[in-house]
């Protein structure tokens, strides 16, 4: 007689072994897509501290940070970044006598996680099979992806102005609401700077404006983002600089005058809001990448769907170079993140070299400069698209 176990399976209908495996196979792909854009961020986040330093010591015509090593071995200082890392992890935690301690906890969770599940809509990759399946490489894709982006977004500013109530100091409060005023300034100009893209892809799910961006004015000029709407870009650029609250837009920390929203925060604590500008700065370059720069696609280069089986770079001249699926992918990959290296260097570059604003200037740019700005190009752009459409 054959054992129990055996009698079970053999009565088990053979669909629900091949519903179990698809499902522990999906599960394993959206587990790998997390993980893959996370340890991203976070080494993105971790590499852009030693790049600020080394950065802004090469325009001071400094050294910048070279002294910790390990086994002599300094890494062109990025020994400092972990060193750092170490400090911070073993530093006392305090929390003030008479501050709230659990909005003190949760100020720091408010400004991070955000920054993670804003990258959960971007595509950083093209679609690839495997597994027998047709996999996007895209967390979530979501029709209203773009505003998915600037819903989360904005609750970063949670985290800021809950750290200088909670705080119960006045230099910390005062900081926070220099963040939240600010924060909610620019995350207007934001969202007003994304509808032109939206009017002209016709779409706010990211990874379809990513493939409207493959098109081709006259045949030979790439539409990304930043040729059909150059001044939304230009709008857009400040605005999402101003949401990290780095200079020349770090009013809310201001360490000159001691009233950052995180002055009375220690420990890892601190080191959160700190990793989360630096997060902050990788997802803002992976939202501008993907809107305003083609995401991760290379001009004249087509995969074997888009070119009728003949994957490869076709030139408006005739030119033809084939080349391997799997190539056209991985070079998309590289593409995407070689732009969003461009795009954080950018950045950087933008904040050593500009000094801090006066907050009324920072405030008069957002409301009586740029917002009208904003609503002329959407007004241009909304009558160019019924124009076109007619």
């Amino acid at each position: 007689m054959a054992p129990q176990s055996q009698l079970t399976s053999a009565c088990k209908p053979p669909h629900l072994y091949r519903l179990t495996n698809r499902m522990f196979v999906d599960l394993g792909i959206i587990i790998g897509k997390i993980a893959f854009v996370l340890i991203n961020i976070l080494n993105g986040a971790g590499i852009l501290t030693w790049v600020e330093r080394k950065q802004s010591a090469l325009i001071s015509d400094r050294i910048g940070a070279n002294r910790a090593s390990i086994l002599g071995i300094k890494l062109l200082g990025l020994v400092n970044s972990l060193a750092d890392a170490m400090k911070l992890i073993f530093k006392e935690d305090f929390v003030p006598p008479k501050g709230l301690r659990v909005v003190h906890f949760l100020a720091p969770i408010f400004a991070l996680g955000p920054v993670f599940l804003t990258m959960a809509v971007i595509p950083f990759g093209p679609p690839v099979d495997l597994f027998g399946r047709h996999i996007k490489l895209q967390i979530l894709d979501l029709d209203i992806g773009v505003l998915f982006i600037l819903a989360f977004g904005s609750i970063a500013v949670y985290g800021a102005m809950l750290a200088g109530w909670a705080s119960n100091s006045k230099y910390a409060l005062l900081g926070g609401m220099r963040a939240s005023a600010q924060m909610i300034s620019y995350e207007i100009i934001l969202g007003l700077s994304l509808i032109g893209p939206i009017l002209a892809f016709g779409t706010m799910e990211p990874g379809a404006m990513v493939n409207a961006q493959n098109e081709y004015l006259w045949g030979w000029i790439p539409m990304w983002g930043v040729i059909v709407q150059p001044i939304a870009f230009l709008l857009f650029l400040p605005a999402a600089m101003a949401e990290t609250k780095r200079a020349p837009f770090d009013m809310p920390e201001g360490e000159s005058e001691i009233i950052g929203f995180a002055t009375e925060y220690s420990g890892m604590r601190w080191g959160m809001f700190f990793l989360g500008e630096f997060a902050e700065i990788v997802v803002l370059a992976g939202v501008m990448t993907a809107i305003f720069f083609g995401g991760y696609h290379i001009p004249f280069l087509f995969d074997a769907v888009e070119k009728t089986g003949q994957a490869g770079f076709h030139f408006p001249w005739g030119m033809y170079i084939p080349l391997g699926e799997w190539t056209v992918i991985i070079m998309r990959m590289l593409a995407f993140g070689a732009k969003l290296a461009i795009l954080m260097w950018l950045q950087m570059q933008i904040r050593w070299t500009f000094p801090r604003f006066r907050y009324d200037q920072l405030m008069r740019v957002s409301w009586k400069e740029m917002m009208p700005v904003a609503l002329v190009n959407i007004a241009i752009t909304g009558l160019v698209v019924l124009w076109l459409n007619k």
